[in-house]
């Protein structure tokens, strides 16, 4: 199914309320306990779990007021294949119509909030049209990421052709639950250095694979320990977001985990793995033995060769804190940027009605290069230089000039030096594997962990997902590949759960990714590594184009700008395991993608 991981069929809602028997362990790791079902009912609002914001789930029975009933419209105003947003008084629900059934579901994605109506429907899912989410018409869940949370459904019936939904109030008013979650049964001490799963890394892949284990049953004890002071926050808007608090980037809390038995070590750097002995050596000493290990530890600031290394005020992106000081340094400051990848261009962006003045230096002739092409990055170039930022390209540093400790000049190799309050280097990344090398578990020459596609490393009970990662790639004939996009992570994590439980998952999605700049956003869907051709339509000047990237004779990948929903309805096409030949899109005529039902 088009870049989702179950096939579209209605299930039973199943909360955990005891651990009834349990289940056969596989390959040393038990699930530990099976799910005990409420009474057979439709999932829906009512029975949801709650956010995170109301991780309660809410209660078994309802008195008539806390639900909403309205007629919504006729029977036949919808054809199969449409959407509509209906107002239910109370919030608002996404009517569904395919194979002349109706289902009714929050309309807006938990992740961002995109509204849904605009996103493309297909074969018993809606994906979402700013990054790609998919979700189940039918029960509402998650089906492809990114995000954590699903979506509420409603009941919805047909009588004397009105059709009628009836939705529970509090579930329309927060737009999103979590998945019925296990606990954990085991009395363990919180001092034990023994954990059943233990996991390296608070990001994406790390919190998805620690959530996907108790939704699927597993009642062992999960750790997950983090190089961040922070409980697991939305790295992707540090550089489009400075002034944004680790509170308000917060995408689970601690008492989210706690309530699910995820247990946090924040501010562990991990140092060595023994996988003999399995464990894990920690910088402060600790170490803990694992059952099964899952290493995510994301990437790492690539490191730039310049003099001056002791002067303050040079930045690399990393936590909240960076992006707080960043922008306030930079107030009615110079600031420098070194490096034009995504994230350097989002915090140039951003700076721009912040700072006296912005100075990006780059060794390409043009940013986005090497990922979307001369022509596109040429046509972003000038939006940047239309709010005043002076590029300084096919350029390097050769020294941080201070003045009393304080960065006052970046120096270039090119004898030109430019005034900085502030520098910020985003040239790049590397995989945060140095604790790795001396454990036995395969890397490659640039220091990525080699995985199969369940997840798996060589070593016995180790797993690694996300930035760390090569992992075969079905679409490139299982090449191994590394894919450091946000949306991929959860997919990793998500699979390596289900591997530690023996259940079989393949990865069966299509890479997604987005950059957001001047109110303007990027959305990209595929892998275009090694794009021979880029077939663009639309205005490069306006910014309202969608780009096709093609190898040999096939569409690999598409980027877009203000062509909503194009991107994501290429994913679906991509996703459902179709090609798009170089010759269907040189035509000029794409409605085909555009048009309903296509």
């Amino acid at each position: 199914m088009g870049g989702c991981f179950s096939k579209t069929k209605p299930v039973e809602v199943k909360v955990e309320l005891s651990l009834l028997e349990k289940e056969k362990e596989v390959d040393g790791l038990s699930p530990n306990g099976k799910a005990s079902p409420f009474a057979d009912c439709r999932p829906n609002g009512a029975l949801g779990h709650g956010s995170d914001e109301d991780s309660t789930a809410l209660p078994l029975y309802h008195k008539p007021r806390d639900y909403v009933e309205v007629s919504v419209c006729h029977v036949k105003d919808l054809e199969n294949g449409q959407m509509r947003e209906v107002d239910l008084g109370s919030g608002k629900a996404l009517l569904i119509k395919e194979h002349g059934e109706f289902a009714a579901m929050g309309h807006k994605c938990p992740h961002y909030g995109a509204p849904l109506v605009k996103g493309v429907l297909s074969k018993g899912h809606v994906r979402c049209p700013w990054h790609g989410a998919c979700f189940n018409i039918a029960t509402g869940d998650i089906e492809d990421f990114p995000g954590l949370d699903s979506l509420p459904t409603f009941q919805v019936r047909v009588e004397k052709d009105k059709v009628i939904i009836r939705a529970n109030k509090q579930a329309l008013q927060l737009q999103k639950r979590s998945k019925p979650m296990a606990r954990c049964s085991a009395v363990i001490n919180s001092n034990t250095g023994f954990s059943h799963v233990l996991i390296i890394g608070s990001g994406p892949a790390g919190l998805v694979c620690a959530e996907t284990l108790r939704q699927e049953g597993f009642t062992d004890r999960i750790v997950m320990c983090t190089m961040d002071r922070h409980p697991p926050y939305d790295r992707p808007k540090l550089s489009k977001s400075l002034e944004s608090t680790a509170e308000q980037l917060r995408l689970r809390s601690m008492s989210f985990l706690q309530d699910h038995d995820i247990e946090l070590l924040t501010e562990k750097e991990a140092v060595a793995i023994d996988v003999k002995t399995r464990s894990v050596t920690f910088e402060d000493g600790l170490r803990m033995e694992y059952r099964k290990l899952f290493i995510a530890t994301g990437s790492k600031p690539k490191a730039i060769t310049y003099k001056g290394k002791d002067v303050r005020n040079v930045f690399h992106l990393r936590t909240p804190e960076d992006a707080n000081s960043i922008a306030q340094l930079a107030n009615n400051k110079n600031a420098v940027i070194i490096g034009t990848s995504f994230v350097g261009m989002e915090v140039v962006a951003a700076l721009t009605d912040k700072a006296h003045s912005v100075s990006v230096i780059g060794m390409e002739t043009v940013p986005f290069k090497k990922a979307l092409g001369e022509k596109l990055g040429k046509s972003i170039m000038k939006l940047f230089e239309a709010n005043r930022v002076k590029f300084y390209m096919l350029n390097e540093v050769s020294e941080m000039i201070g003045h009393h400790g304080q960065l006052k000049e970046v120096a270039l190799k090119s004898g030109k030096v430019l005034r900085a309050d502030v520098c910020v280097i985003c040239a790049g990344s590397v995989p945060a594997t140095g604790f790795v090398k001396q454990s036995g578990i395969h890397m490659d020459s640039r220091g990525f962990i080699t995985v199969n596609k369940m997840m798996q490393t060589n070593a016995e009970g180790v797993f690694a997902g996300g930035d760390v990662v090569i992992f075969p790639f079905p679409p490139r004939n299982n090449k191994k590949v590394n894919i450091p996009h946000w949306q991929m992570a959860h997919v990793h994590g998500r699979v390596a759960a289900l591997s530690m439980m023996g259940r079989a998952a393949e990865i069966k999605t299509v890479p997604y990714f987005w950059s957001a700049m001047f109110g303007k956003t990027i959305r990209y869907a595929g892998y275009g590594e090694g794009f021979d051709d880029v077939i663009i339509q639309g205005d490069l000047d306006e910014l309202r184009f969608v780009a096709f990237y093609t190898r040999s004779e096939e569409v690999v990948a598409v980027a877009s700008m203000n062509y909503d929903p194009i991107v994501s309805r290429v994913a679906e096409v991509l996703g459902s395991g179709k090609t798009i030949k170089k010759r269907d899109v040189e035509t000029g005529d794409i409605s085909w993608l555009i048009d309903k039902g296509s």
